[in-house]
């Protein structure tokens, strides 16, 4: 398996969905080619060099893990399996995973070039403007930051955005309070000091999905990714704050959070993952930046949110977490879930086998499916991975004056544009959702028009068979 980011752009280009551009700018133009090539349907990965005003070699790798292939890729799994496939073997990959402790190496690649002090300069990397309303360049979109809790000493190493500010000031967005990030930061504000820091601008895909995982306390994320790698990650003890850094890292800031009360930044503005602005410009904490390693040739590994349905991930895995839930609650039959629009629509298939069967289902879904207003259930002869396939079913099988219900007061963020501004700035989060029965009706549902399109299995089987003379697939 890939041993850093270096590795997996190989990878990637073996498998021919690498596409190398020349030229671009960072300001607009690197985030524009981007959003463009994410909504193809091939949707190559993009490795920008030679950008402009910046040093050759000095290059930004996007569109690591959005389409299935990649994401599949990035987890060790074969990328040639089918979208809901890739999804089942994460799920089983994913029960059996071992943690693996990262281990200490004497020598770090990220310290062939080390500016300190006055030599600090953030701007000799290419910080793009990925969207065209951003309050400035975000030289962190997919960046890992690294802390140290002050209590118990676990490392948190979470995906943070990242403003650059001047030549040795970034500002960390933490989203909210409850993140990990936030909450390690104000232990060491509360104490009247500054949190030591250090962010990750070319990490590993596995670091990655690592820091974009929701896991609890005292869990590592380097434990985490390493599991997903089948081994240890590979640390370094920073120069300047002595945290674990991952030694095979592209670029490295090393430095200090300064307390809020102390000192702020305006924040933002930033498109959101949803396709809108959340907020205008708002107080940010600021690391002090005081140092600066990268390896030679450095990879900026950057992730900018886009209007859906462009997401991080071509898998979603947040899909397979609402699919253990619903086992875990006992709903029986499930042979699908995935999520649509950058997660903001839930689909299960499942094999109705009562009255009332599908609407369990939904109702388990929805209370799991963080900001997504539809949830939809369909019969187990559709891929719930597939929007066309899915709407199919809306459009045949739901009647929607029998098939729909609404649940008020439901899970949202405030990052929701539906959301008024009044409301947010009560402090409403929550939305409603609708839950589509798009099954067929169970009391009659041996008289239901027989489908005339092929089985899943079946069309497995074809592509088996003459899907080399078909064409890619895809996803």
């Amino acid at each position: 398996m890939y041993r850093d980011l270096r590795d997996f752009i190989a990878a990637v280009d073996k498998l021919g969905a690498l596409q190398r551009i020349e030229g671009a700018e960072a300001r607009f133009e690197v985030g524009g080619i981007t959003e463009v090539a994410a909504g193809r349907a091939g949707c190559p990965a993009l490795l920008f060099d030679a950008i402009k005003g910046y040093p050759r070699g000095f290059r930004i790798f996007t569109n690591a893990t959005t389409n299935v292939q990649r994401a599949a890729l990035a987890l060790g799994l074969d990328p040639t399996l089918r979208p809901l496939d890739a999804l089942k073997a994460w799920m089983e990959k994913r029960k059996n995973l071992t943690p693996q402790p990262p281990v200490t190496v004497k020598t770090a690649a990220f310290l062939e070039n080390t500016f300190a002090g006055r030599d600090v300069d953030v701007g000799r990397f290419p910080a793009p403007v990925w969207h065209r309303r951003d309050g400035g360049p975000f030289i962190g979109s997919g960046s890992l930051v690294i802390m140290r809790d002050p209590d118990g000493g676990w490392i948190n190493a979470s995906i943070y955005r990242v403003q650059v500010h001047g030549p040795n000031k970034v500002t960390v967005q933490f989203d909210h309070g409850g993140r990990h990030g936030a909450i390690i930061a104000k232990k060491y504000w509360d104490r009247g000091e500054s949190c030591p820091a250090a962010i990750v601008h070319g990490e590993d895909p596995a670091l990655f999905i690592a820091g974009f995982e929701y896991l609890p306390d005292g869990c590592s994320e380097y434990e985490f990714a390493g599991s997903i790698k089948g081994a240890p990650i590979e640390v370094f003890a920073g120069p300047q704050t002595g945290l674990p850094i991952p030694a095979l890292a592209e670029i490295v800031f090393e430095g200090r959070l300064l307390p809020m009360s102390e000192t702020t930044l305006p924040e933002g503005p930033f498109g959101e993952f949803t396709g809108y602005y959340a907020a205008e410009a708002r107080p940010g904490p600021v690391m002090e930046v005081t140092a600066v390693h990268h390896r030679n040739d450095p990879i900026l590994l950057g992730s900018p949110p886009l209007k859906p349905p462009r997401f991080h991930f071509g898998l979603p895995f947040r899909a397979a977490t609402i699919w253990s839930n619903l086992e875990a609650a006992g709903v029986t039959d499930v042979v699908g879930a995935w999520q649509h629009v950058s997660q903001l629509m839930t689909v299960v298939a499942l094999r109705t086998r009562y009255d009332g069967h599908a609407k369990r289902a939904g109702l388990v879904a929805a209370a799991h499916s963080y900001m997504a207003r539809l949830v939809v259930v369909v019969d187990d002869d559709v891929d719930p991975s597939n929007l066309a396939d899915v709407m199919w079913a809306v459009t045949t099988r739901c009647e929607p004056a029998e098939g729909i219900d609404i649940v008020r007061n439901a899970w949202s963020s405030a990052l929701d544009p539906r959301i008024s501004p009044d409301d947010k700035a009560r402090g409403v989060t929550a939305h409603s959702k609708a839950i589509i029965d798009a099954t067929r009706p169970f009391p009659w549902r041996d008289k239901f028009p027989p489908t005339s399109a092929l089985s899943p299995e079946e069309a497995r089987e074809i592509e088996a068979k003459w899907g080399k003379f078909l064409g890619p697939r895809v996803g």
